[in-house]
């Protein structure tokens, strides 16, 4: 007894109340290096010279998402930015206070690694050319698995340099740009897109706010004057702001909407004519500053046509669409990555968690969506670095990908959260962990750049119904996976029924409107099966090279809990099934001969 008081006393863990009963979480790790799926994408998707560039960039990035960067998360989640709307004067200042944590990640992802800037110009990380999209995506999977709040300044940034590059006057690009894909503190600009207002969220052609034009300056930038509110201001107090406006007495509707870029200073240095009213007190996404804003004579430049502002900003939508589903598939990794810390590292009832059978299901409903969100990430950043240069029909391809990926993976985020959560148990739903965050941040996703529904219907309405996109997918599916040596013909007949079913369904469903309601049930169809599709080649060509063919076990999966009739009554017990929870449960790779006898 008195041996047990002094261990006590002294904080150690004997005894039997010691803090080694509580389970370790991932903390700590370099999120690079224990993630094999992830490199062993890139070693599929990424040509060979760029991933040797790119991989110590990656294992310092990894290195920082388990450590400094997650700890500064911790922290600026529990001190969120403050609003102070005037200073001593009386003057309205309106600025917005953050804690040293936040401006330290800020330092991380535009200062070191120029994330807002990597995807414009060269010189970033050493590359010589502005990064593929393999790697800025890269770059956001492994940050966001610390830090999910910051991505989001982070990627507005990106995507209003971008429509201010490709749309913006050379006078006005001349004005900005380079201060925007600056990292220099100094001279850096932040940027940031407002489009939410009272009347016109998911439908933007009701948007209310109001452009007058002045005239062309001296220095050949058109200016104009916005009147109006916007309503869901994330990064509040960016340095630019791409915003749409209606010019007074253009056309109602998104027709009639003007794109404009809004500086937050004006070039003598004095405040423009708009106010940060207030901040969001928001469920998740704390450490990042939303706001609600009021225009009240903001001087801002036309970017590109007046009256093609909307098609203009939807190419910036669409970007940050694509950046959703790759931070969904990185929160998914982390919650995955936790949920096997904790099931392995706890003891009930005599032994480990995982060796549970109910929660070994529960870990595989964890796994599938993750390992189905990396491969959409890789191979729609894998297409888009295609388009970028010139295919056209990867531009097709990108089309009806990014809205499908947005759409399945940002609702998967979700129930992938609750579970990790659940399998850390009680402790998981205390703020000191990590998992309580996750579920409080994966809830946006399914919010921003457009709910489930706006996402759905942009996929079978337009990318389906109007450009045909389910044939252009089926096709570079089966381009992929068919002339693969390692993959038995009898699974790519399953493969080739499954993604010929499929497409026939989003046919149909966007045919004729009495089946609109159908449409969520169309695009996530198009995901499963796509992913499928890539879970099996990757699968097979890794296996091929010697390497972990789990993969192609995931790919069955899929068919068959995402794509197969099931009767929820019966007891029939699929005897592979239980050899493929076995094996992808285990870190030993999976061998080729192995995976492809279980396919059968």
């Amino acid at each position: 007894m008195p041996d047990m008081m002094a261990n006590r006393a002294r904080g150690t863990n004997e005894g039997p109340h010691g803090a080694h009963h509580i389970a370790p979480d991932v903390h700590g790790q370099n999120f690079y290096a224990v993630d094999r799926q992830f490199q062993d994408l890139m070693s599929l998707y990424m040509e060979p010279g760029l991933r040797a560039a790119m991989t110590p960039h990656f294992q310092r990035l990894g290195e920082l998402a388990g450590n400094r960067l997650d700890d500064l998360a911790i922290t600026a989640d529990k001190h969120p930015p403050v609003l102070q709307p005037r200073d001593r004067f009386g003057r309205d200042e309106d600025w917005i206070d953050y804690h040293p944590s936040y401006r330290e990640m800020e330092k991380i992802a535009f200062e070191e690694f120029g994330m807002h800037a990597m995807s414009h110009r060269a010189g970033v990380l050493g590359m010589t050319a502005p990064a593929h999209p393999l790697v800025k995506y890269g770059i956001t999977y492994l940050f966001v698995q610390g830090e999910f709040g910051l991505m989001c300044p982070v990627s507005v940034s990106d995507t209003s340099n971008f429509v201010i590059k490709r749309y913006g006057s050379e006078p006005l690009k001349k004005l900005l740009l380079d201060r925007l894909l600056s990292q220099d503190p100094a001279v850096m600009l932040k940027g940031t897109q407002f489009m939410t207002e009272k009347a016109g969220g998911s439908d933007v052609g009701a948007i209310e706010t109001e452009a007058e034009r002045v005239g062309v300056g001296a220095d050949g930038i058109e200016r104009w004057k916005l009147h109006g509110q916007k309503w869901f201001c994330s990064h509040a107090d960016a340095d630019v702001v791409v915003l749409l406006a209606r010019p007074r007495g253009a056309a109602g509707g998104t027709r009639g909407l003007g794109m404009f870029a809004m500086p937050r200073r004006l070039e003598d240095g004095s405040r423009n004519s708009y106010r940060i009213v207030r901040l969001k007190d928001k469920l998740g996404t704390r450490s990042m500053a939303s706001g609600e804003i009021v225009l009240d004579g903001a001087t801002a430049y036309l970017v590109g046509d007046a009256e093609q502002g909307f098609k203009q900003m939807m190419e910036q939508v669409n970007l940050s669409r694509l950046s959703h589903g790759v931070r969904a598939a990185s929160m998914m990794r982390r919650c995955l990555n936790e949920a096997l810390a904790a099931a392995r590292g706890r003891r009930a009832f005599g032994k480990p968690t995982s060796e549970y059978p109910l929660l070994r299901r529960q870990l595989m409903k964890i796994m599938l969506p993750t390992e189905q969100a990396l491969s959409m990430f890789a191979f729609s950043a894998d297409t888009m670095g295609k388009a970028d240069k010139g295919d056209k029909d990867a531009a097709n391809l990108l089309r009806i990908l990014t809205p499908v990926y947005k759409f399945r993976a940002c609702r998967d985020n979700i129930p992938v959260a609750s579970a990790a959560l659940e399998v850390r148990g009680g402790i998981g739903y205390i703020e000191e962990w990590v998992t309580a965050r996750l579920v409080r941040d994966a809830q946006i996703g399914t919010l921003w750049e457009g709910t489930s529904n706006i996402n759905a219907l942009d996929v079978v309405q337009r990318a389906v119904g109007k450009s045909g996109g389910h044939k252009t997918l089926s096709a570079a599916l089966k381009a992929k996976y068919e002339p693969s040596g390692a993959l038995p013909g009898q699974f790519k007949g399953l493969l080739g029924a499954t993604l010929d079913r499929v497409e026939r369904f989003a046919e149909a469903v966007a045919s004729d409107p009495k089946h609109e309601q159908r449409s969520r049930m169309a695009a996530g169809a198009l995901y499963h099966a796509t992913t499928a599709a890539l879970l099996a080649w990757e699968g097979a060509t890794l296996g091929a090279q010697g390497g972990d063919a789990r993969r192609l076990l995931l790919s069955r999966l899929v068919i068959e809990h995402r794509l197969a009739p099931q009767d929820p009554l019966s007891l029939n017990e699929s005897s592979w099934e239980q050899e493929a929870m076995d094996l992808l449960l285990d870190d030993a790779p999976v061998p080729l001969a192995k995976a492809m006898a279980l396919l059968s």
